[in-house]
C-alpha cells in the first residue's frame, strides 16, 4: 500500500527540490501540512499540489498564478471546467508571451547580423570607416 504521509525530506528527495523550496510554498500558502511539534507531516494532497505547483513553474508561471489555478480545484464536484479554462487560458497567456520572446530574438539576430556586415565592409573599404565609425 503507498504511503498516505511524507516528510519534508522524502518530499525534498522524490522531486529533487530543496526543503527550504517546499517550505517557502509552505510560508506562501500553497502547501499545509500538518504540524507535530516541529515535524511537518505532508499528506497525498500536499504531494499532488507540489506537483502542481512543479508543473506550473516548469511552464513558467507565477505562483499567483499556480495557487490560483490550484484554489479552483472542487474535490466535490463532478468536473471542474472553471480550473481547467484558467489554466488554458494561462497557458495560452505563456504561448504568446514566448511567440513574442521568439520574434524579439529573431528581430535581434537581424539587426546584430546587419551590423557585424557593415562592419567588416568598413574594415574591408577603407573609404567606408569613416561612414561607419558612427555604427
Amino acid at each position: 500500500m503507498p504511503e498516505t504521509t511524507f516528510t519534508i525530506g522524502q518530499l525534498s528527495n522524490e522531486f529533487d527540490i530543496t526543503a527550504r523550496s517546499i517550505r517557502f510554498y509552505e510560508d506562501k500558502g500553497l502547501l499545509c501540512p500538518v504540524r507535530e511539534g516541529q515535524k511537518r507531516i505532508y499528506h497525498k494532497q500536499d504531494r499532488t499540489r507540489l506537483k502542481l505547483i512543479l508543473r506550473g513553474k516548469r511552464i513558467g508561471l507565477a505562483l499567483d498564478e499556480i495557487a490560483q489555478i490550484i484554489d479552483l480545484y472542487d474535490p466535490a464536484a463532478t468536473n471542474n471546467d472553471q480550473q481547467l479554462l484558467v489554466l488554458l487560458n494561462k497557458i495560452k497567456q505563456r504561448q504568446a508571451a514566448l511567440n513574442q520572446q521568439l520574434q524579439d530574438i529573431y528581430d535581434l539576430q537581424e539587426e546584430l547580423s546587419s551590423a557585424a556586415q557593415r562592419c567588416q565592409e568598413a574594415l574591408t573599404d577603407p573609404t567606408l570607416k569613416k561612414e561607419e565609425a558612427h555604427v
